[in-house]
């Protein structure tokens, strides 16, 4: 059973692509410009390490696909762990697909010369849009950080290798409960601050599950002066497991309400039940964030479709479902 208090402290294989080839797109819409357009839904996945895995992104990626998000975005592993997965994800869907693609990169683990390869690889596939991240450290994400000798210590220095090397449009990462390793709110903000006006064009949250989080960080970024967009991060709760490895993650609060009732779920081996409740929650978490004019929202899929297409339906944007003018016209394979 998940107890109510989080815990403390807080401190591959090549994915095949699809066979379907497509003409190349001449413009990559930037997440800045996507923005300004009104609130924007987008996903989140990881790059496959096996078949099984490759089959269920693709699908996934097909059936979402029809949602038309404004972006979605792929992670890019533990220490870099699927540098060359996500590199090679990023053609794929470039290549096959009409999404707008965010790749993600982390400085750990890489020296400065490997960070150019990587964004060389990137806009080598056509890829503009960029979440640079300092990243957590391999193994255990609460352990300490240290820099490769010859790489970055901070974000804000990515920021500014990923913009030196032309038109991409960078994002960073903001923390509604301000980042574990910050020592207050006062300095938690600076650094937020200081990353953005490296050259950040927007932003995406860490998991959170209480509105109020991520609107005090709004409010005290703008306060210092800095008006980018900072998109919430959603995800529905479909397990305990699910759960407990995104508080081991990130360190985030959870409601002892929503424990409770997953507990109860859980304990009472209704898995459908839990599922529910997390959806619901995650719906009710999202309404609340667009009523506030957020951005957009950025969701979670792990790879899966269902409890994403669900969030849409309770949202009340199944419209967006319909045949989508941006969608691909050739089909994906599995």
């Amino acid at each position: 059973m998940l107890r109510h208090m989080p815990p403390s402290p807080r401190q591959p294989l090549a994915p095949t692509a699809p066979q379907h080839h497509r003409p190349a797109r001449t413009v990559t819409p930037r997440i800045s410009d996507v923005l300004r357009a009104g609130p924007s839904f987008s996903f989140e996945f990881f790059a496959p390490k096996t078949e099984k895995g490759q089959q269920q992104f693709w699908g996934s990626i097909r059936r979402l696909e029809q949602l038309r998000p404004a972006f979605v975005s792929v992670t890019y592993g533990a220490g870099g762990s699927s540098r060359d997965g996500t590199v090679q994800v990023a053609g794929a869907i470039a290549e096959q697909t009409d999404l707008n693609l965010v790749a993600h990169l982390t400085a750990v683990n890489h020296s400065v010369a490997d960070l150019r390869n990587v964004i060389g690889s990137f806009a080598s596939v056509g890829v503009r849009n960029v979440l640079a991240l300092r990243g957590d450290p391999p193994g255990d994400p609460n352990g300490p950080w240290i820099p490769h000798p010859d790489g970055l210590a901070y974000a804000g220095q990515l920021v500014e290798l990923v913009k030196s090397y032309g038109d991409f449009c960078v994002g960073v990462a903001a923390h509604p409960e301000g980042h574990p390793r910050s020592p207050d709110e006062e300095t938690d903000t600076r650094y937020f601050v200081e990353k953005c006006r490296a050259g950040a064009d927007f932003a995406i949250t860490q998991t959170f599950f209480y509105a109020e989080d991520y609107l005090r960080l709004r409010d005290r970024v703008s306060a210092q002066g800095c008006d980018i967009p900072i998109i919430p991060e959603i995800m529905p709760v479909t397990s305990l497991r699910m759960l407990e490895r995104s508080i081991e993650l990130s360190g985030c609060k959870v409601p002892v309400t929503l424990l409770d009732q997953l507990n109860a779920a859980d304990a009472g081996g209704d898995a459908a039940a839990v599922r529910r409740i997390g959806i619901d929650y995650a719906a009710e978490l999202s309404a609340r964030l667009l009523a506030e004019q957020v951005p957009g929202l950025h969701f979670i899929t792990l790879n899966m479709s269902t409890a994403t297409m669900e969030l849409y339906r309770l949202l009340g944007l199944g419209g967006r479902e319909a045949v989508a003018a941006r969608g691909s016209s050739a089909p994906i394979t599995a």
